[in-house]
């Protein structure tokens, strides 16, 4: 264990976040960060300056705040909310960047820049609850405010907060009393009147009832599928998978959800498959007042699953009021594959080409074949097929076909051009083989198909990283994370591209949640090596040795003669100052290195070894076998 002194102080801790910000980033993505970004620039960020406030994070639309004094945070909660109406006067309402704020005061561990503890983690479940351009504190916060800002608080009463043991006394600061224009909606009001002219609903993780938990990638699947058909209405907004998939796992308030979402629904339920049948139970919530707007329990065969999630659709949209054009009808109708046997394939072979493994890559590449023989026009399965084999034969799999593998990817895009997994299987497959140009024109057309597809964003990340091209990836793998709660691969990448950019504190935030999510994914998944490394390495960046050679032991321990296990140990032992260890796992990993023969020469993991002999040979190597 690492021996340095722990840091505490106490401390102001305001949480903000942005109201309906995957409805907004949704509508136009490029129009909502450039607002975004402008609000931030020319008021928040010197609103909380001006209050003596320190920003210590930002994730997108959150945003972390430490202040010494708590009547500070208060007045800069204030300002901000009483200057955002005037910010927003002239755009449009549905354009309308607005804040939830959260204030706490507690005791907090400091970390370099960053700041962690109860109290950051209560002031960002206080944010949740308050309302749209609204501020809500603790009790402590209420009681050192006093009369001192003439401020008066409305008493919610104790609530039930997510990880947090004890029951909360929560206030909403009236900032009616300051402005009557500043007047807010509570939840009650949310729902009937938003920003919204039309239905919104959430689709929270279907949960897994089966027996066997190995079943959890075809709850999922459905869920995955529920969302993509009510997409397909123009009268409804449906939040994305990302966003919604942060609650797997994990039991929630459904008023808690609608509001940070700014959702008028929630769609929850649950999947049970046994054999060749299967039950969902599915329920639809009035997200402002608790109440079932419709719920059904449905028993059929496995082999009516399609038509049964079209019924689970159009049932909810029916239940919304919500009118259908012809092509949407005609949208939700089509099924990806009409053979319920190639689709569970599918699906498994998803789950187990995520695991980012190369024994799991050939599992994966087996599932996806045998959903196309079942189904030869099943594109999604051809493409992952084609993704599989370009991992493998990147691996150094001298089996594996170019031509096959290019022919493959060729296919998907043919079946059907519209699948952004298909540009996306081809652009990787292309750019692996130095067909850089034609790579590119893949990648984009993939993200102009799907902007929130993930591995649009991370493949695309990963070709501009191999070109030097740090910038742009680093853009990418910023949004490939953001889209992925569990993604430590591009996390860890982001700190990369930051440092070989000279950003290190932006470099050290990034590796510091890399960390964190590693080692979420690896307690939930020992056996996960790709985890287990990534923790390592994220973790050797910071210093800790004695938990980074442990993981790196059981890694090498549970996937040997993996070259990307191997590759990034070798940047953690570069880290910990072993070379001889490194520069034997980089020899191990010649294979992969050769993909990435501009990265290799700049990683700063590597930086270490850059002059040693060794090492020097090893890139020359690199250069005859690149000749």
């Amino acid at each position: 264990m690492d021996s340095e002194p722990v840091e505490r102080r106490l401390a102001a801790i305001l949480a903000a976040d942005v109201v309906g910000y995957s409805r907004l980033m949704e509508a136009n993505e490029e129009r909502t960060l450039r607002a975004l970004k402008t609000h931030l620039r020319e008021f928040f960020d010197p609103t909380i300056a001006r209050h003596k406030g320190r920003i210590f994070k930002v994730m997108g639309d959150g945003i972390l705040v430490e202040f010494a004094s708590v009547l500070d945070a208060v007045r800069s909660a204030v300002d901000i909310q009483r200057g955002m109406p005037k910010r927003n006067a002239g755009t449009p309402e549905d354009r309308h960047i607005r804040f939830r704020i959260g204030i706490n005061v507690g005791d907090v561990i400091i970390d370099g820049d960053d700041v962690f503890g109860d109290g950051v983690n209560l002031a960002a479940r206080l944010e949740a609850l308050a309302w749209p351009g609204g501020i809500a504190c603790s009790a402590i916060v209420r009681e050192q405010t006093g009369n001192q800002l003439e401020l008066e608080f409305l008493d919610q009463g104790e609530q039930i907060l997510k990880n947090i043991k004890r029951p909360i006394r929560v206030y909403i600061v009236d900032l009616a009393q300051i402005d009557p224009d500043l007047a807010v909606e509570g939840p009650a009001r949310e729902s009937k009147h938003g920003s919204l002219d039309k239905p919104s609903v959430a689709v929270l993780p279907f949960g897994n009832l089966s027996n066997d938990p190995e079943q959890e990638f075809f709850s999922d699947g459905i869920t995955e599928d529920i969302i993509t058909d009510l997409s397909q209405a123009s009268g409804l907004f449906v939040i994305a998978r990302n966003t919604v998939f942060t609650y797997k796992g994990t039991a929630v308030d459904v008023a808690q959800v609608s509001k940070r979402l700014g959702v008028s629904h929630v769609l929850e339920g649950s999947v049970r498959k046994v054999g060749q049948r299967v039950r969902i139970n599915a329920q639809l919530i009035d997200g402002a007042t608790g109440g079932h707007v419709w719920a059904e329990r449905f028993d059929r065969d496995l082999t009516d699953i399609f038509e049964l999630q079209d019924e689970i659709t159009r049932k909810i949209v029916e239940a919304l009021k919500v009118q259908l054009l012809p092509e949407e009808r005609s949208a939700i109708k089509k099924a990806p594959t009409g053979n319920v046997e190639a689709y569970t394939y599918h699906l498994r072979g998803r789950e187990f080409l995520n695991r980012h493994m190369k024994r799991y890559y050939r599992l994966a590449r087996q599932m996806f074949a045998k959903a196309a023989e079942l189904d030869p026009a099943y594109a999604g399965a051809i493409a992952g097929i084609a993704i599989c084999d370009t991992y493998l034969h990147r691996g150094g799999d001298s089996t594996i076909s170019i031509d096959e593998v290019l022919t493959n990817s060729a296919k998907a895009m043919d079946l059907d051009p519209g699948l952004a997994e298909a540009h996306v299987s081809r652009g990787f497959a292309l750019g692996s083989f130095e067909r850089h140009g034609e790579a590119e024109i893949e990648f984009k057309a993939a993200l102009d198909l799907d902007p929130m597809l993930p591995e649009a964003n991370y493949f695309y990340g990963d070709f501009c990283l191999a070109l030097g091209r740090y910038d742009r990836a680093a853009e990418l793998f910023e949004r490939a994370a953001e889209l992925q709660p569990e993604d430590f691969h591009s996390l860890s990448m982001l700190s990369n591209c930051y440092e070989a950019l000279g950003r290190q504190r932006d470099a050290e935030k990034a590796n510091r949640h890399a960390a964190d999510r590693a080692e979420r994914v690896f307690q939930s998944q020992p056996e996960n090596a790709t985890a287990a490394v990534f923790a390592a390495l994220t973790l050797a960046r910071r210093g800790a040795r004695a938990r980074a050679k442990t993981l790196l032991d059981m890694a090498l321990a549970t996937e040997s003669n993996d070259p990307s296990i191997d590759y990034n140990a070798a940047c953690a032992f570069a880290r910990l100052g072993d070379n001889d260890r490194a520069i034997g796992l980089l020899e191990q990993a010649f294979p992969i290195i050769l993909f990435h023969k501009t990265w290799v020469r700049e990683d700063p993991d590597l930086a270490p070894l850059q002059d040693l002999p060794r090492f020097q040979a090893l890139l020359e190597k690199l250069d005859a076998a690149s000749a």
